[in-house]
């Protein structure tokens, strides 16, 4: 939706190299989650609605941020380290202390969302918190099934919420990932060489639209035509394929490239069948 480049102090404290650079000589220093309230603001302000935001620990650790999301309505869960201090009715106490006081009939079983090998289970607890600021603040934790390796998000909503959506929130950053490992695979968001801020801007923008092109294309294949059994639905990755053997360098006859599409989809289906079977059974 959009896009700030980071730009590091000891370049905005350079103005003869931001000039050489294409940026405004009064270009000043932004931190990630600076950058990331300045986006969400011009999001909004467009009159766009969100009901949650997910982020990683840069962004959970930093208190403005949170307090901006508060202040325009927009639900969070964002991670944040074990080190991180939380307000409880007996005071502040770190996120690793306070886990470690969870009883263990407080633990759920529940998926983070559906993975490439079938849905991704942990244990999760939830904490009330005890802010000062208004609306449900919460510290949600996420224990690795296997290894017993926790996590830790902050959590806020105007109203208090289910646990079941907070998971769902949580499990829905690594949209994030795939989404840049995907604009960077099928668009050429990282192919760029960063010479100058306009040529950046103007390389990302072409790159995020191409992948908001795959996108919108492939919803609209999901919604009009179901795919037969047997087969996944077509994939960006696909679609793209497809779009470049077909309109960009055709090389084959169509009816080659769609056997050879059904026969990559089909190959996918099963694959995603036995990850799921073998899942159950290992869980049974």
């Amino acid at each position: 939706m959009d896009r700030e480049l980071y730009i590091p102090r000891s370049w905005t404290c350079d103005p003869d190299r931001c000039r050489a650079a294409g940026l405004s000589e009064d270009t000043a220093f932004a931190t990630k989650p600076e950058l990331a309230a300045r986006m969400i603001g011009r999001f909004l302000d467009a009159g766009h609605c969100v009901g949650w935001v997910a982020g990683d620990e840069v962004y959970g650790g930093n208190p403005k941020l949170r307090s901006a999301l508060e202040e325009r309505g927009a639900g969070y869960v964002l991670a944040v380290a074990c080190s991180s201090e939380v307000t409880t009715g007996a005071g502040k106490i770190r996120a690793d202390a306070l886990a470690a006081k969870v009883p263990k009939r407080a633990w759920q079983k529940l998926s983070a969302g559906a993975g490439a090998k079938g849905h991704r289970f942990y244990d999760w607890a939830v904490i009330g918190l005890a802010e000062p600021r208004p609306g449900s603040h919460r510290l949600l934790i996420r224990r690795n099934r296997t290894t017993g390796e926790l996590a830790y998000y902050r959590c806020w909503s105007s109203a208090p919420v289910p646990l079941a959506t907070l998971v769902r929130v949580a499990g829905s950053r690594w949209r994030v990932e795939e989404t840049f490992q995907s604009g960077k695979g099928l668009a050429g968001l990282d192919e760029h060489q960063v010479r100058r801020f306009t040529s950046w801007s103007r390389w990302t923008t072409l790159a995020m639209l191409a992948h908001a092109f795959l996108a919108v294309v492939r919803a609209d294949e999901h919604a009009r035509h179901l795919a037969p059994d047997g087969l996944i639905p077509r994939t960006c990755n696909e679609i793209q394929r497809l779009f470049t053997t077909l309109v960009v360098r055709s090389v084959h006859d169509a009816a080659h490239r769609l056997r050879w599409s059904a026969w990559r989809r089909r190959h996918q289906a099963r694959a995603q069948v036995s990850h799921y079977r073998r899942q159950a059974a290992n869980q049974t």
